[in-house]
């Protein structure tokens, strides 16, 4: 199996692999080169090489880079403590500070009206450190397919995939609307169970074209729209409709259109199927901790630029957090929380969470052992909740 076709693979899965009980290690960024692990198994990466590798993707897989802008956004600091901020959850309680440690945190930020009010490093991390996104990516591409819409690329998310993707025309995506792949409710049959060596995400050849024929080869199962079948093809079919509509890579577009305008501070990396190939559609954005907090803002801010300037359709960050009808805790490749807030998430500990109520937005950094668990979801949803109430008095509740 060639290195793209394997990434395409292990890159999007969220199943409960890793390194159990292990807690990632400091590393000095000097030693970082002889730490990296073999690409191969990035899934099995020792707390070593997910460190050191998690921030230097760059220099194991193919990328194409995001170029930052000239002047970025101010991000004025007014700290506050938050280290005794309780987090609970059904089965653990803990501060912020031993969520810190414990769930092996290389970065946290929380940013309340703009400014930041925390920030702390781990592992060796600091300001100027890369780290991979994971499935975070897909909320940036739900973004991306807003401004397309917007500049006139798409026309609608109730377009048929087929009309942009040629190639699956006289498949069941002649009846999957755009929307309905933003909401993994396409209504094609998929099995996600990587257990099953049968199973549709490890026989499916990942390269572009391959992945054309298999998707196009399979049968309906249910209605679009209907039932909510996570999907790890189709949060790369959205990826490769985006490229097809804006005839330009995704990475060009993201620095054009948000990157360099909404004033990220520093080049970001994005992760190709293939050497230059496209990038993954759902997967492997790497930037700094900051920049994944201006991202937040700039969702936070309805997907307008600091002088006013709508990257997105009016109401389009509305729309894309709003509960789906197969599956309320999803929207536009965005997870839905309580009382408007919303995340994206990415495994091994990844998100940015938005809080609207709250003007918060908490960006995270992590090298968790297990790459998807059910009690280290509850503990991130249950950190940014926390956070958040912590300047619930602001609103005066």
């Amino acid at each position: 199996m060639k290195i793209f076709q394997f990434l395409a693979l292990v890159f999007l899965l969220s199943a409960s692999i890793g390194n159990v009980g292990a807690q990632a290690p400091f590393i000095d960024p000097a030693d970082d080169a002889s730490n990296f692990g073999s690409p191969f198994k990035i899934l099995f990466w020792t707390p070593e090489q997910q460190v050191s590798g998690y921030r230097n993707i760059n220099q194991i897989f193919p990328t194409r880079i995001i170029v930052a802008g000239g002047t970025p956004l101010e991000l004025p600091e007014a700290l506050v403590d938050l280290g005794k901020t309780p987090i609970k959850t059904k089965n653990n309680s803990m501060t912020l500070d031993e969520y810190f440690i414990r769930q092996s945190v290389a970065g946290l930020l929380v940013l309340k009206d703009g400014n930041i009010v925390y920030e702390r490093y781990g592992l060796g991390n600091s300001g100027d450190s890369r780290w991979i996104s994971f499935s975070v990516t897909k909320s940036v591409v739900s973004m991306l397919v807003g401004a397309a819409i917007k500049d006139g690329y798409i026309n609608s998310v109730d377009e048929m995939v087929s009309d942009y993707l040629p190639r699956l025309k006289g498949t069941p995506y002649d009846q999957s609307t755009i929307r309905n792949i933003l909401q993994m409710a396409s209504g094609v049959a998929w099995n996600e169970d990587y257990a099953d060596p049968a199973s549709d995400v490890n026989k499916a050849s990942w390269q572009t074209l391959d992945l054309y024929s298999y998707l196009g080869q399979k049968q309906r199962d249910s209605a679009a729209g209907t039932v909510f079948n996570y999907n790890t093809a189709e949060t790369n079919l959205v990826g490769t409709l985006l490229r097809s509509a804006i005839g330009n890579n995704l990475a060009t577009y993201l620095q054009t259109k948000i990157w360099q305008p909404f004033g990220m501070e520093a080049d970001a990396w994005w992760t190709l199927t293939e050497p230059g190939g496209g990038e993954f559609g759902g997967c492997c954005i790497n930037a700094t901790l900051r920049d994944y907090g201006r991202l937040g803002l700039f969702a936070l801010n309805e997907g307008r630029l600091p002088d006013g300037t709508a990257v997105l359709p009016d109401g389009w960050m509305a729309q894309s957090t709003a509960p789906s009808t197969a599956y309320p805790g999803y929207g536009y490749l965005w997870w839905l929380g309580d009382s408007g807030a919303y995340q994206a998430s990415g495994i091994f500990g990844q998100g940015i969470c938005v809080h609207p109520q709250q003007n918060v937005v908490i960006a995270l950094h992590s090298a968790r052992a297990v790459a998807s668990e059910d009690e280290d979801w509850a503990l991130q949803d249950a950190m940014c909740e926390a956070v958040a109430a912590a300047f619930a008095d602001d609103l005066g509740e």
